[in-house]
């Protein structure tokens, strides 16, 4: 991990945070509490968080300039979000991090850094 360059660089740019995107969403398309959440076609969703986590790890602010401002809590409040789902989306998170070879302290900061994200948008008590 390099310090001086932004998390955007550090996950291998444009073509490693596309490739740590479509292993997180293979892993989510296949969690049991997690699947039901998303569209089948899970394409566009894929796109958006590339976009997003770009912009949000300090790359290209490619949401901001499609979509205008994040508002994430906003657009997420259709869905029925517990605890429990923004900490199986974190594991998955996780596993996808390991999978495509995001070593630490690389992975751990990223975790965190999600974390606060991931929390933010439980809009339903626990189960």
């Amino acid at each position: 991990m390099n310090p001086n360059d932004s998390l955007f660089d550090n996950l291998g740019g444009a073509e490693g945070l596309h490739r740590l995107v479509e292993v997180f969403y293979a892993k989510v398309q296949l969690h049991p509490q997690l699947s039901p959440l998303f569209p089948a076609d899970i394409t566009p969703v894929l796109e958006k968080q590339y976009q997003f986590l770009s912009q949000f790890f300090g790359g290209p602010a490619l949401y901001s300039e499609l979509h205008g401002h994040p508002m994430m809590r906003a657009r997420h409040m259709h869905i029925p979000i517990t605890p429990a789902h923004a900490e199986q989306w974190l594991g998955c998170m996780k596993e996808a991090l390991e999978d495509t070879g995001v070593q630490e302290p690389l992975r751990s900061f990223v975790l965190s850094r999600l974390a606060g994200p991931a929390h933010h948008f439980v809009n339903m008590p626990q189960e």
